[in-house]
């Protein structure tokens, strides 16, 4: 019989055999190799980001804060915060919904993973880049808790390594329970509540240990964005996002679909969703500043502020009214009240409390428009000048730039009185080109503005960025006497044992305004009140000064006015810094002053404004005169020396055209 001939290609299997083994095999080699290289490189890196976290040598869990009590001046209960809002719950006094709605929204993974969730990256990443921008987070609840408890907020490559390397360290020195405790008794939930039981007697009046599988979801849900989703802003929102971390549990298995249904369309008792007092704000400002004061000191602590619980209603009331009747739906507002020494009475950072905690009276800088003004006028009246020198309001230009009036009106000849009543812009201008820009700007500085100050002309329009509590106090000179402050809020600190741990010592920087110049500033301020743009603002027969300030646009609107006894200052405006219908400092903001200071100002003695308003002798006016550049000071001409504009300016950048409504 004949044999059968295999085909050619089963003669070279052995061959084909062999080279794919060897290319396994190589494969394996080379995929070991890399690993261990790559295990190196990984490890290396770890050393390296733990090296760099701060007290990694000694690294401990942190105590809880243990919290403060904040109370008014006359000892009035104010708030509490820290561990006063809430206890520190055990996970296993807890319904089995509440962590479990937590981890269904957070991090589906969090009982598989080391601290880090490679997969949970990697669908991030994937996420992002189909969307063009940051839309997903890669983050565990380890990772979180990482950051809440030693790191600080950086949006930084360093930062996220480090949130790693100590991620991984928690999952080696605690338990996922343990882990899961204390991330649910540290976590943020809005609205000033830390911690998970905090939030439920915060947004639901009751402990978190009592909470339903509905409340669960909603409190699960802040922690994407906690002042988004919180329902005393929101509702309507906070419902919505409690469906979808619903529809989370049912794919993860931890609820029945019934369930979920149910609870989705429960009803849910929001506690104290119509307003929250504005007091809040003040409450927020003091627990910021306490570490200041007292370092890492732990334990309970009383915080004695300046508050006088009355004119903090006056305030909170004014803001909320006026704003809710004006119809500007949009916009914000914030309100200072304090005595002339710097103590902060009362405090407004915005027209609801419950809708957003951004204190726009300390946080928040804009451009105060005309309210900068009397700086620019009291360095006149130290030059030499007094409220009764005139000024012509026409048009005038300053090398490049041009001030103009609001509406191109202009008047002509104006004393200086009659133009700070007025808020001429193009006088302003004149007068801090006759004084100095950097003259101007040192002036405002010595008073109190602790922003930078351009020290250009346009300064003399309001072009610098201040906060409302800050131009507040540096108006404090004018109804004291003169002397400068410094604005305070907080008296004393104390343990619970009655142990004294801060106490507000000293005073101000001094004198800041001579007699003269203080007595013909509240000549003129008090002008501008009774017939100038601050007449919605005048006290019926009680001595007051003021200012009105709108910047371009109607995009700020000021009103910062004072008494012998009070100082108090407004602001409103968009917080992105679109213009407002037509909103300026002598409508809305002198409207919301005189409410409060009307009553505030009721029981108080009636005192004229304090200083010397008597003429300056002629030596001091020649000795202004002769330092004066312009050919006449009545008639400003246009300068175009580089090196006098380089110097008037200080090489900062001038302004083509200067336009404010008041």
């Amino acid at each position: 019989m004949a044999r059968r001939k295999r085909p050619a290609q089963d003669k070279e299997s052995p061959r084909k055999r062999g080279i794919l083994g060897n290319a396994l095999r190589t494969t394996v080699y080379w995929g070991m190799v890399l690993s261990l290289w790559g295990a190196i490189a990984f490890g290396a890196l770890g050393a390296y980001v733990w090296a760099t976290v701060p007290g990694a040598e000694d690294l401990s869990l942190p105590e809880r804060d243990g919290g403060i009590t904040v109370l008014a001046a006359n000892g009035e209960l104010l708030a509490h915060r820290g561990t006063f809002q809430g206890d520190e719950v055990r996970l296993d006094e807890l319904p089995d919904y509440l962590p479990e709605a937590v981890i269904a929204t957070e991090d589906r993974r969090f009982r598989y993973h080391f601290g880090v969730d490679p997969i949970g990256l990697a669908r991030a990443m994937a996420a992002n880049l189909r969307a063009g921008q940051v839309v997903q987070g890669g983050s565990t609840i380890t990772q979180q808790l990482a950051k809440n408890l030693f790191l600080k907020p950086d949006r930084t490559v360093k930062r996220k390594l480090q949130e790693m390397v100590i991620a991984v360290w928690l999952e080696a020195k605690f338990s996922k329970d343990e882990i899961l405790q204390l991330y649910l008794n540290r976590v943020y939930f809005g609205a000033g509540a830390y911690g998970v039981d905090a939030a439920a007697n915060r947004y639901f009046a009751k402990s978190a240990r009592e909470v339903t599988l509905a409340e669960a979801a909603m409190l699960a849900g802040l922690l994407k964005a906690p002042t988004r989703y919180a329902p005393t802003r929101n509702a309507k929102l906070a419902r919505a996002r409690a469906a979808l971390v619903l529809e989370s549990m049912v794919e993860g298995g931890y609820i029945t679909a019934e369930d979920g249904r149910n609870a989705a369309s429960a009803r849910t008792r929001i506690a104290g969703a119509a307003r929250l007092p504005a007091v809040n704000y003040v409450v927020d400002w003091v627990s910021e500043l306490v570490p200041a004061f007292v370092g890492t000191r732990k334990g309970e602590l009383i915080v004695e502020t300046t508050i006088d619980p009355y004119l903090q209603q006056l305030a909170d009331a004014a803001v909320s009214e006026r704003m809710e009747a004006s119809g500007a739906a949009s916009a914000q507002a914030a309100a200072v009240v304090m005595e002339t020494d710097g103590a902060v009475k009362a405090m407004v950072g915005g027209r609801s409390y419950a809708a957003s905690q951004f204190n726009r009276a300390v946080k928040a800088k804009r451009q105060p428009g005309s309210a900068f003004k009397p700086f620019v006028y009291l360095a006149a009246m130290e030059a030499g000048l007094t409220p009764d020198t005139v000024r012509y309001d026409r048009p005038v230009r300053f090398g490049k730039w041009q001030p103009a009036n609001y509406n191109d009106h202009y008047r002509g000849p104006l004393t200086l009185r009659d133009a700070l009543a007025v808020s001429s812009n193009v006088i302003a201008a004149t007068l801090a080109y006759e004084v100095g820009a950097e003259y101007v700007a040192r002036t405002a500085r010595r008073l109190g503005i602790a922003s930078g100050v351009a020290d250009n002309l346009s300064i003399a329009l309001g072009t610098s960025e201040v906060s409302l509590v800050e131009l507040t106090a540096a108006y404090a000179p004018f109804a004291n006497g003169g002397w400068g402050v410094l604005p305070y809020i907080v008296h004393r600190i104390t343990t619970r044992d009655g142990t004294v741990v801060y106490r507000r010592e000293g005073s101000g920087p001094g004198r800041v305004i001579g007699d003269r110049a203080l007595g013909q500033m509240n000549d003129m301020l008090r002008q501008a009140i009774l017939t100038g743009t601050g007449r919605a603002a005048e006290l019926p027969g009680r001595p007051a000064g003021g200012k009105t300030g709108t910047s371009q646009e109607f995009r700020d609107a000021w009103f910062v006015g004072y008494t012998t006894a009070l100082v108090t200052g407004i602001w409103v405006g968009n917080d992105d810094g679109t213009p407002m219908k037509k909103v300026t400092g002598g409508s809305l903001p002198a409207g919301i002053w005189r409410d409060i200071m009307d009553p505030a100002t009721v029981n108080r003695p009636v005192e004229t404004l304090p200083g010397d308003s008597a003429p300056p002798d002629g030596n001091a006016i020649a000795s202004f005169l002769s330092g004066l550049t312009l050919a006449s000071r009545d008639e400003p001409a246009e300068q175009t020396s580089g090196s006098f504009w380089q110097r008037l300016f200080g090489g900062g950048a001038v302004p083509r055209s200067g336009r404010m409504a008041d």
